[in-house]
């Protein structure tokens, strides 16, 4: 797990946003809080997390699909729709 992301409140990211801007273009992260509740997330637009591809396979060799799997419970469907 990854360092946790600072939090700044509402009024502060304001009152700085220019400031917050520059730090989020350089790469950092931040949440800004309402009341102390997180509500948005500041995240660069080319960030790791937003441009990271999905990996295909990443399942791969810890289930099977079996061989009938498109004729897998064929009769009942069958039966249902007459």
């Amino acid at each position: 797990m990854g360092s946790p992301v600072p939090t700044v409140n509402i009024h502060e990211a304001k009152t700085h946003l220019s400031r917050l801007i520059e730090r989020v273009a350089r790469g950092e992260t931040f949440v800004i809080a309402k009341a102390g509740r997180p509500m948005v997330k500041l995240v660069p637009i080319a960030s790791s997390e937003s441009a990271k591809p999905k990996r295909l396979g990443f399942l791969q060799g810890v289930f099977e699909i079996p061989d009938d799997f498109d004729r897998m419970g064929e009769e009942e469907i069958g039966s249902l729709f007459g």
